[in-house]
């Protein structure tokens, strides 16, 4: 058993609350064991100077921890006047993520914001920001295709993420912060409903570890998957019905 009383192969709770607020088009929080996370999707009717005039859309997302979001205070980014790698590189990880399974074009020249704020950080904070904002961008999408409905309904297939790592010599699904500190080989893997592959970070941090343990991890992830995606539908209910169809 696993510290808090987890087989191998098994995520940690997971609560949803949609419409979490008032004025974003797609709000969602979502809660995974301990870490929690409002996910805000936002829609404006312009997009980056690089896309003018393409009628081509655009998804992008801001990530932040909260100062009091961790054992220690984490200051603030304007604090310190600069946005710090790893949350540099975890907003760009989600947009990725989010386009790799929407059709740009269909969208139109509209921006979706997606802003992702950890509200409470207990390990998998990337991944659960990316199974939350999906969420909130399938909401923040059927408002506009239920006023103006989409010639082709741009979101193609459900996409989530998951943890996996090597923790006390065992393959774990889904590291609590306690295994993650202390993880022999670290990774994240982002995949779709298809089990089709959008990224995989993976890390040996104290030792290099065997493409065995990579097809064994990859293979625990790909059931995580399964898990969230079944519990993001669940959620979704019958607003998930679009999801792949077209719009037809």
């Amino acid at each position: 058993m696993r510290i808090d009383g987890r087989k191998n192969d098994q995520i940690r709770p997971v609560k949803v609350t949609r419409n979490y607020t008032k004025y974003a088009e797609g709000s969602v929080f979502i809660e995974v064991g301990d870490t929690k996370v409002l996910c805000n999707a936002s829609i404006e009717d312009r997009v980056p100077p690089f896309l003018k005039g393409t009628g081509e859309g655009w998804i992008t997302c801001e990530y932040n921890m909260l100062p009091r979001s961790t054992q220690v205070r984490k200051p603030r980014d304007i604090a310190k006047l600069k946005i710090d790698g790893r949350t540099m590189e975890i907003q760009r990880l989600i947009g990725r993520a989010l386009r790799s399974v929407v059709d740009l074009k269909a969208i139109g020249e509209k921006t979706i914001w997606i802003d992702c704020d950890v509200i409470q950080a207990d390990g998998g904070t990337r991944t659960t920001s990316i199974s939350g904002a999906f969420i909130a961008l399938v909401d923040a999408v059927n408002k506009l295709h239920k006023v103006q409905p989409f010639k082709v309904y741009p979101i193609r297939n459900f996409v989530t993420a998951v943890s996996v790592g090597i923790f006390e010599n065992e393959k774990i699904l889904d590291l609590c912060y306690e295994e993650d500190s202390k993880a022999i080989v670290d990774m994240n893997v982002i995949m779709t409903d298809e089990g089709e592959f959008v990224e995989v970070q993976g890390t040996g941090e104290e030792k290099p570890f065997s493409k065995k343990d990579l097809e064994e991890l990859l293979a625990l992830a790909e059931k995580g998957v399964k898990q969230m995606i079944n519990l993001q539908k669940e959620s979704l209910k019958m607003d998930c019905l679009w999801i792949g169809t077209g719009g037809k």
